[in-house]
């Protein structure tokens, strides 16, 4: 019998939901042209293209707002959200790894993770046995009273996973996770995230330019001109050479 946790089913209401999303840079930069996509609860996400990616992923995290389109978590608007009630659902019910980790380079390991308990409220020792624990989970507990500077890019990184999953999260929103680290180090990453997301329930929205590492993902959109479609056979020929060309 496998002990694996179980895929998700797509069948209840999304978590999340971008509609007609855009966003520009100066006027020279559009990232996003209209994009829309769902995060449903339990899901592992990934998105793929060309360019574009973290901006939508910034949307969908409520860290930057769009110029037009809605992002909807729940019944609220996030696009229309106070940062004060931003902050908070960052601080709970959102996660955020970047892909070189940003840990607090003062910091020991452990530290790193408890911070959001802590700045959450919650005691120190109850905080410091929460991290503990997710440390244990991503296999780096011995690498507990360590500081960023001693740790391996793959340790940083379980160390960042256990950080954004601490708090018992709804939502990971992870940008290039794997990407500064070698092919072994990515898959025991991307491997730790999934057992971890799957036994919490949490939602996971992949960005990633690898293949393999998007493979890790229930459901993968891609990101084209500032847009976003299922796959690649939701391209035309003309389309597919019209981008070739």
């Amino acid at each position: 019998m496998s002990t694996q946790p179980e895929q998700p089913s797509r069948a209840t209401a999304p978590l999340l939901t971008a509609t007609g999303l855009k966003k520009s840079y100066g006027r020279a930069t559009q990232a996003l042209r209209g994009a829309s996509v769902d995060l449903h609860p339990g899901e592992i996400l990934a998105v793929t293209g060309a360019s574009g990616k973290s901006t939508l992923l910034h949307c969908l995290a409520g860290i930057v707002r769009p110029d037009e389109g809605s992002v909807s978590y729940g019944q609220e608007r996030l696009d229309r959200m106070p940062e004060a009630r931003l902050s908070e659902l960052r601080r709970t019910d959102f996660g955020v790894v970047f892909q070189f980790g940003q840990l607090i380079p003062e910091l020991t390991a452990l530290d790193n993770v408890a911070l959001p308990l802590l700045l959450a409220g919650t005691a120190r020792t109850e905080a410091q046995s929460r991290a503990d624990e997710w440390l244990e989970r991503f296999g780096v507990r011995g690498q507990a009273g360590l500081r960023p500077g001693e740790l391996s890019g793959g340790q940083s990184q379980r160390v960042a996973l256990a950080r954004a999953l601490v708090t018992g999260p709804k939502a990971v929103f992870a940008d290039e996770p794997t990407g500064a680290l070698d092919s072994l180090a990515g898959e025991q990453v991307m491997t730790a995230l999934v057992h971890a997301a799957r036994e919490s329930g949490t939602a996971v929205l992949l960005i990633t330019h690898d293949a393999q590492i998007a493979a890790y993902a229930d459901r993968e959109v891609w990101l084209r001109d500032g847009a976003v479609h299922s796959g690649t056979a939701q391209f035309t020929a003309q389309e597919v050479a019209h981008h070739e060309g």
